[in-house]
């Protein structure tokens, strides 16, 4: 099943939670290899600084060519322009900030030794677009005010709209740690080789680029697909690596386990960002309803703590992000994902106050019977100012905003966005 077919869950029954992990405790044989981590900052630590402003912002996809390039293999001079035209309508709507996508599945949109340019770029995974698309983000945000966070995904490793084949260097092509899971490639959350190649990514980013900040989505384990001839789960073909750590001597138990794995890659990586650009913002962008036994009353639907092993309460509780954007992706009228219940649940999994982004479906206004209208996005916003005010929100995503859909962008900045 992808996120996109979880959006519309008021049939979908509540999932039954497995135990909450307890707080940390001494670790069983075999489990020390897993969490042989630079700790992550204490919560007492200096952190980057909440912004002095409402916060706006919005992610460009370039999966799929969902936001940016339009198309693959445009000339680097249209693809460039495209990046100005997108930066200007951010400046003009009144944003002050974009999230850009540069890791879509093990792969590069900006210059790296450690994996191949995107195929969303030109057409073939591993060809040189003629420049560098990180280098440029850049130049152009900082040119208009614009902050600007390198999105990566951790775990993904081919998309299901990939057409072109992989690089030699890709990880799919010499790892045995990247499995078929349906019809994309992931990285073995619980192999501990996924996370280095993962971590490996970000210090090479954080060193090179000026970047405002590092973004994670939901894409964990990923989200579990059906066997059309039985009609059941099917679970991630982790065998593998849960073998190796039962034979080590780990304790856990199987889906434990893999959220241990997913919480050390997390832990590490804000302490890896702190350290290598200090200053830097480190984002988490989870689906949006919080675990089974954690959930207002009333809320219902797919649950990320045992499905996705995202045990985002815990990094939140622990403080291993600097802001959670999470993706409220449903109408205010939708009781069984209330938008202001979940923000207001989300608020209060947060002792240590980080700021909450949440994620607004601002796409799915469009030219379909089933679009929604503008004054729910603007309604979104005004409830976010009442409940949470001074945080701010990010659209999903950038394209509703620079084809201005059923006037949404002129309504944004004749309205909320609109200067004082």
């Amino acid at each position: 099943m992808k996120r996109r077919e979880l959006l519309s869950l008021a049939s979908v029954p509540l999932l039954t939670a497995c135990a909450t992990p307890p707080a940390p405790a001494p670790l069983a044989p075999g489990e020390a290899a897993l969490a042989a981590t630079p700790a992550a900052p204490a919560a007492s630590s200096a952190l980057p600084p909440a912004p002095p402003r409402e916060w706006r912002a919005a992610w460009i996809a370039t999966v799929a060519n969902i936001d940016w390039p339009s198309k693959p293999g445009l000339p680097a001079e249209q693809q460039q322009a495209e990046i100005k035209a997108l930066c200007d309508t951010a400046q003009r709507i009144g944003l002050n900030a974009l999230i850009l996508q540069v890791r879509t599945s093990a792969d590069a949109l900006y210059e790296s030794k450690l994996e191949p340019w995107s195929e969303y770029l030109t057409g073939t995974q591993g060809r040189h677009p003629g420049y560098d698309p990180l280098a440029v983000w850049l130049a152009e945000c900082r040119a208009r005010g614009l902050e600007l966070h390198a999105w990566i995904n951790p775990y993904r490793a081919r998309h299901s709209s990939a057409k072109s084949a992989l690089a030699e260097s890709h990880v799919g092509r010499s790892h045995d740690w990247v499995k078929r899971y349906g019809d994309q490639l992931w990285m073995d959350p619980g192999d501990p080789a996924a996370a280095e190649q993962t971590l490996a990514v970000v210090r090479d980013i954080l060193s090179r680029y000026a970047v405002d900040g590092i973004h994670i989505d939901d894409y964990f384990y990923p989200y579990p697909i059906t066997d059309p001839a039985t009609k059941q789960e099917v679970d991630f073909p982790d065998e593998p690596s849960w073998q190796r750590y039962v034979a080590k001597g780990g304790s856990l138990g199987r889906h434990d386990w893999r959220r241990y794995s997913v919480n050390g890659l997390v832990q590490r990586m804000y302490a890896l960002a702190h350290e290598v650009r200090p200053g830097t913002r480190v984002g988490v962008s989870p689906f949006g309803i919080p675990k089974p036994a954690m959930r207002p009353a009333g809320i219902a639907g797919f649950s990320q703590y045992d499905k996705l092993y995202a045990d985002v309460e815990l990094w939140l509780r622990e403080g291993w992000m600097d802001y959670l954007a999470p993706q409220l992706y449903w109408p205010r009228a939708q009781a069984p994902q209330a938008f202001e219940a979940l923000l207001q649940a989300w608020r209060a999994l947060n002792p240590l106050g980080r700021p909450i982004h949440p994620g607004l479906f601002t796409s799915r206004i469009n030219d379909t019977p089933q679009s929604w209208q503008p004054d729910e996005v603007l309604a979104q916003i005004d409830a976010i100012r009442r409940l949470s005010p001074g945080s701010g929100h990010i659209h999903f995503s950038m394209v509703a905003l620079q084809q201005n859909r059923r006037g949404l962008a002129d309504a944004l900045r004749a309205g909320p966005y609109a200067a004082p």
